[in-house]
């Protein structure tokens, strides 16, 4: 099953919605790119790859629902629609990447609206297709790394859930125990909206494969007591020297396992890379609102003093100094990030 389909007989977008899981497992449907804006602010989309794919779905549909008869209209249409849909989330590097591979579609010589129409869904269908087999490459590419016993901790989401389909990091993980190895994951709660505790954990359940919940915090003292063999994350947006934007708290995670000799591994596919980008420190980071901090319960009551104010950065930057090797479709990249990233993206 997909996390993102489309519906062919409906000509609409249907997702799973993320917001409610654990405790609830539903579809939601999106017939415009407005609706399909808003999935992606309001995180019933998440996931750097999931949230490409769902844009380029999105470009598709302002394209069939444009009401102008003309191809330049629809195309002045479409480049407003993109820009609506980038300031969704400024972070991860994977929603420009496909909108402008969906307007360069656009840009094409058509004989008709109905053939841009086609090209631009079809496209769409294709980056769904191509994104299921990059996760496969980039999880058997990791599972070399993982050994037989293995404890792994894993930060966010990044399965199934946060792609089309399979994952990276945890699709890692997925591989790793497909392939008959006994593996158990350490499953950080990732605060504020705990995403490991919800989805990861939801996820690992339904591959059976063993985990521990536990709190972010306490990362550190599994790793310094020996308990982890490796930590695996994800990555929104990868800068040309290999410094790793990703969910909050990776930052934290990889200098408590550098302290402690155990390596880090950071998964993602090629399109996560901005190599205009020199370092992390020009990476855009996301500030959520702070509510998200702020509107926490414990036994039903609230936890935070009225009137109090919070800030809710969505994504750290993890230096590659941190970073054993990044882990891609194209082999596992190895330090000097830089001229070895250059490299292999200069074979594709």
């Amino acid at each position: 099953m997909r996390t993102i389909e489309w519906e062919s007989t409906t000509q609409r977008l249907k997702m799973v919605d993320q917001r409610v899981l654990p405790s609830e497992f539903k579809h939601i449907y999106l017939s415009n790119y407005q609706a399909v804006t808003d999935s992606i602010r309001n995180m019933a989309v998440r996931g750097a790859p999931a949230i490409g794919v769902t844009a380029a779905y999105g470009m598709a549909l302002a394209a069939q629902k444009s009401s102008s008869d003309s191809i330049e209209s629809v195309r002045g249409e479409l480049v407003k629609a993109a820009k609506i849909l980038e300031s969704a989330r400024p972070t991860a590097v994977n929603l420009p990447w496909a909108l402008k591979r969906m307007l360069g579609v656009a840009g094409r010589n058509y004989s008709s609206l109905q053939d841009l129409q086609q090209a631009m869904l079809q496209e769409a269908h294709d980056m769904a297709d191509e994104d299921v087999a990059v996760n496969k490459r980039i999880s058997r590419n990791g599972a070399a790394l993982i050994k037989d016993g293995d404890t792994i901790i894993h930060h966010c989401n990044t399965g199934a859930l946060a792609t089309v389909d399979y994952g990276t990091a945890l699709g890692v993980i997925r591989m790793a125990h497909e392939q008959g190895k006994n593996i158990h994951v350490l499953v950080d709660e990732t605060r504020p909206r705990l995403q490991g505790a919800r989805l990861t954990a939801w996820e690992l359940m339904q591959y059976g494969i063993s985990f521990d919940i536990i709190s972010d915090n306490a990362a550190g003292y599994f790793l310094r007591n020996g308990k982890v063999n490796r930590v695996i994350f994800g990555a929104d947006r990868v800068a040309r020297n290999g410094d790793v934007a990703n969910k909050i708290g990776s930052y934290m995670l990889a200098l408590a396992a550098n302290d402690n000799d155990v390596p880090v591994y950071s998964a993602f596919p090629f399109s996560t890379i901005d190599i205009e980008l020199a370092s992390g420190d020009l990476i855009p980071i996301e500030e959520r609102i702070q509510d998200e901090v702020l509107d926490l319960k414990l036994h039903d009551r609230k936890v935070t003093p009225d009137g109090a104010s919070g800030r809710n950065p969505a994504f750290d930057v993890t230096p590659h100094r941190l970073i054993s090797g990044l882990i891609t479709e194209q082999g596992i990249i190895t330090p000097p990030f830089e001229d070895n990233l250059i490299k292999k993206m200069g074979r594709i």
